[in-house]
């Protein structure tokens, strides 16, 4: 299982979990696999990220 990162890290949780609603949606409005799991992690500096398992 290997993690795919999103290309931009985010100043609060709230902006990340934006991104993770907005690629839940995308994926069944445009005809796209689901990825198998999402998520929000927190990087060393502080900042949090977006993850997911294609």
């Amino acid at each position: 299982m290997k993690w795919v990162y999103w290309a931009r890290l985010y100043e609060t949780k709230f902006q990340a979990g934006c991104v993770v609603k907005r690629m839940e949606n995308d994926w069944w409005i445009y005809g796209y696999e689901s990825p198998r799991e999402i998520e929000i992690f927190r990087s060393r500096k502080g900042r949090y990220g977006v993850r997911f398992v294609p």
